[in-house]
This record gives C-alpha cells, sequence and structure tokens, in this order.
C-alpha cells in the first residue's frame, strides 16, 4: 500500500524531480539490502528489432552503464507477465512472443538476485520514460557499447545469438 501512495507521488512530479528522487530512493535501497540482505527476483529483458538488434537503455540512477531494460517482479509474478509490464512502463511499447531463455543468479549490493533472462521481439518505437529511463537505443549483438555494464559482457551476446 505504503508502495502504492509513493508511487503516485512521485507520478506527479515533474521528470526532473522525479530523477532526483529515484538517485536518493536507490541510494537507500542499496543500504538496506546490504543489511537485510533480501532474496530478490526480477527480470531482464533482451528485446530485439526487425533486424536483430538488442534493445539497450540507461538509467536515470545508479550506474551509467548501458544494459537491458528490466526490474523486479511483484510477488507472485511469473517473469513473462512481469517483463511485458516493466517494458511498457519504462518504454512505452509492447514486448512480442516473448520467452525464458536463462535464470541468472548474482548478488546485488548484498541481496540475492534470481534474475529471469526474456527475450522478445520489440513492437513499436521505444520511448524512454524520461524518469527512471533516460536514453534507448538498439544495438547490434556483435558490436555492443563500450560502456555496457561489464557484468553483462559476453553474456548479452551469447543470450542473442543462442536464440537465432
Amino acid at each position: 500500500m505504503l508502495g502504492l501512495i509513493a508511487e503516485a507521488i512521485l507520478a506527479r512530479l515533474p521528470a526532473r524531480l522525479h530523477r532526483l528522487a529515484l538517485r536518493g530512493a536507490h541510494r537507500a535501497r542499496k543500504a538496506w539490502w546490504r543489511i537485510r540482505r533480501p532474496s530478490l527476483e526480477g527480470c531482464r529483458i533482451l528485446a530485439l528489432d526487425g533486424e536483430g538488434r538488442v534493445l539497450l537503455v540507461r538509467h536515470s540512477y545508479g550506474k551509467p552503464d548501458w544494459m537491458p531494460p528490466g526490474g523486479g517482479m511483484k510477488r507472485g509474478e511469473d517473469p513473462i507477465p512481469a517483463a511485458i509490464r516493466e517494458f511498457a512502463e519504462e518504454l512505452g511499447c509492447c514486448l512480442l512472443e516473448p520467452r525464458v531463455v536463462d535464470v541468472a543468479r548474482d548478488t546485488l549490493h548484498g541481496a540475492g538476485n534470481k534474475v529471469h533472462i526474456v527475450i522478445g521481439q520489440c513492437d513499436g518505437t521505444p520511448r524512454p520514460d524520461l524518469r527512471e529511463i533516460t536514453h534507448a537505443a538498439f544495438f547490434a549483438p556483435d558490436d555492443l557499447p563500450h560502456d555496457l555494464l561489464p557484468a553483462l559482457r559476453g553474456r548479452i551476446e551469447a543470450w542473442v545469438l543462442n536464440e537465432g
């Protein structure tokens, strides 16, 4: 309930203030994860365009590196509906024919993190919300940007190329 109230308040803020609030919330969330060490579950979306290029985004908070869009899953939510929801919320377009191709496990700021890797086709033109997502662009899997999130280097190429 409290999360819904916070979301409603944030949605009314101008984008610039919303981004500032997200940065503060992200710092607080990382500190909480280091103390509490929860188990997180989310999805990472590899959305392809008609040319087989993968969509990468930059967030307004956290590291400035390029990475695939994605986010946390709600309690009891399955990866496919979560990926469709996150993709629509963050980029304003649809994810067609989504399928889970892997499950990655790592540690994120002290928290156990289970990430469902979902691949699908991007339907529409991605439009960053300019709140959470500031940039979005398609890249060939074998020509990803040099400032890709380091933990994903080599993995994106493998996930996408093993699908084709």
